[in-house]
């Protein structure tokens, strides 16, 4: 019995593996186990929500990817959405698999702004695999 129970399901061990279960990912890889060919989504992208009185920022760690890669997107009633794709790579003849732990597919996000949020003057910028969107807010009207 393993001590942390799998959430793909599969084969249970007596060894302790504190990332069994926790980066789902995609694989039709030949020689990797049968229990790993479960089909998911990069889900994992764990987004930042930080308001300063200037704006509302959001943070997303996207290791490995481009910008072109990721898309921030403006929709009807004040909602923002970041998606995006972590392509898996390539199968080649020679290779031999031994573990595969990094998440592939792809991953969407949404918020509902507040209504101080500027909608029309949002920014976006990445650096070091880093997703940072910044909603400018309204000033306080002052009675």
């Amino acid at each position: 019995m393993s001590l942390i129970p799998s959430l793909l399901g599969g084969q249970q061990t007596n060894i302790f593996d504190p990332f069994q279960g926790f980066f789902p990912f995609t694989s039709t890889i030949s020689n990797v186990p049968t229990s790993a060919h479960e089909t998911s989504t990069f889900v994992n992208t764990r987004i930042d929500w930080k308001e300063t009185p200037e704006a509302h920022i959001f943070k997303a760690d996207l290791p490995g990817l481009k910008k072109e890669e990721v898309k921030v997107e403006i929709e009807e009633g004040r909602v923002l959405q970041i998606s995006g794709e972590r392509n898996r790579e390539q199968e080649e003849k020679n290779d031999k698999w031994h573990r595969i732990e990094r998440s592939s597919g792809k991953f969407l996000r949404r918020f509902r702004l507040p209504e101080n949020a500027k909608m029309d003057q949002v920014k976006a910028s990445m650096e070091n695999g880093v997703l940072t969107v910044t909603v400018p807010k309204e000033e306080k009207k002052k009675p």
